[in-house]
């Protein structure tokens, strides 16, 4: 499949740059799968739109501030010369966390980048926190050991001096309101990147009306990276390559799965983050021919899925809108098919619905 199948157009002043007042006042366009048929509804509705019997699951990730900006400060090795040292001292960097890899080490996408050798020192903060490249990876990733030079630890350092990565068509920085609401009331895991989007919709109440219409909800992890939001480079879907990204799913949350599906019951998904580990774990246990739908336990997802994907849990989905040529979009194009998804698109971008993270949403089942 060619790449600019997944196009639209999409006017600038319809990207959402801020959240609504209230999580639950979005739009809500609803998509059946069935006939391609389109309805606009609120996302306050939601409850009521449910059959009753639906297994409701959500990625319960939280996004960490991701984004460190600090300054150069050499390398251990050798003493710099003294205009490499001016150069260090007003020499600024940004450290883009995407991927923890053990307590205090990082992936990371750091700026700039071909100026920081491995051995490349970085200062954070009144310099309480000190970043070094210890390896440099493939499509300008680097591999970063933090040390805390003080009595807190790294981890606490981080979530103090850190910003929200909030995602580059927000054209603004990061608030102090960010923190809360980009964020869903259900997240518990750190680790996030980027927040799974169609989770912050959700209140407290709404969860409850949905489990006051008879509907169950349970919860996974998957620590939404750099998979998620990579840019196809391929002229072809089939030639894209997916970053892997962390997910787990608990005993309970796969055994619910399973006895939902052999009841018959709708599984709905709350993102696309939720049908990557859910479809990736089925995935995984059909090649080891388990007599179960999926397992639990911890897993890397590289799946890529796009128009011609055999579905083997999810039923239906809650998603925001997408960027044109991107994998989320080809993933949505795959569920509810390419002609329906855009048609949809185009009554949402008419109707003046709000895009992407802070935007509205849809419904596809």
């Amino acid at each position: 499949m060619r790449l600019d199948e997944l196009d639209y157009h999409l006017p600038r002043e319809q990207i959402a740059q801020r959240p609504l007042e209230r999580r639950d006042a979005s739009r809500l366009l609803a998509l059946s799968r069935a006939n391609g048929m389109f309805e606009d509804r609120l996302f306050a509705e939601f409850p009521t739109l449910l059959r009753g019997d639906e297994l409701v699951v959500l990625n319960n990730t939280r996004v960490i501030p991701a984004r460190l900006f600090g300054r150069r400060a050499g390398v251990h090795s050798s003493p710099p010369s003294r205009a490499t040292r001016q150069e260090h001292l007003t020499g600024q960097v940004e450290v883009f966390l995407t991927r923890q890899i053990d307590l205090d080490t990082w992936q990371a996408l750091v700026r700039p980048g071909r100026k920081m050798p491995i051995g490349e020192r970085a200062l954070f903060g009144e310099g309480e926190l000190e970043g070094e490249i210890v390896e440099r990876g493939e499509l300008g990733l680097r591999t970063v050991r933090f040390y805390s030079r003080d009595a807190r630890g790294v981890a606490e350092h981080i979530q103090r001096l850190g910003h929200i990565p909030l995602p580059p068509y927000i054209d603004r920085g990061d608030e102090s309101a960010d923190r809360e609401r980009y964020q869903t009331v259900f997240a518990k895991a750190p680790g996030a990147i980027a927040a799974p989007t169609a989770g912050l919709h959700f209140t407290p109440e709404i969860l409850e009306q949905i489990r006051d219409k008879g509907a169950e909800i349970c919860e996974l992890t998957l620590s939404v990276g750099l998979g998620t939001f990579q840019p196809i480079h391929s002229e072809t879907l089939e030639g894209h390559i997916m970053h892997a990204e962390s997910y787990e799913i608990s005993e309970e949350t796969a055994e619910r799965v399973d006895h939902a599906k052999t009841a018959g019951r709708p599984i709905l998904a709350i993102g696309t983050t939720v049908v990557r580990a859910l479809e990736d774990a089925a995935v995984r246990a059909a090649e080891s021919s388990s007599a179960t739908l999926m397992g639990a336990g911890k897993a890397e997802a590289r799946l890529f899925i796009f128009p011609g994907f055999r579905f083997r849990v999810v039923d239906a989905l809650l998603t925001n809108f997408h960027l044109p040529r991107s994998t989320l979009l080809a993933l949505v194009c795959a569920f509810a098919g390419r002609e329906q998804v855009l048609a949809a698109y185009r009554h949402a971008v008419e109707a003046e619905y709000r895009f992407y993270s802070y935007g509205d949403c849809m419904l596809i089942r």
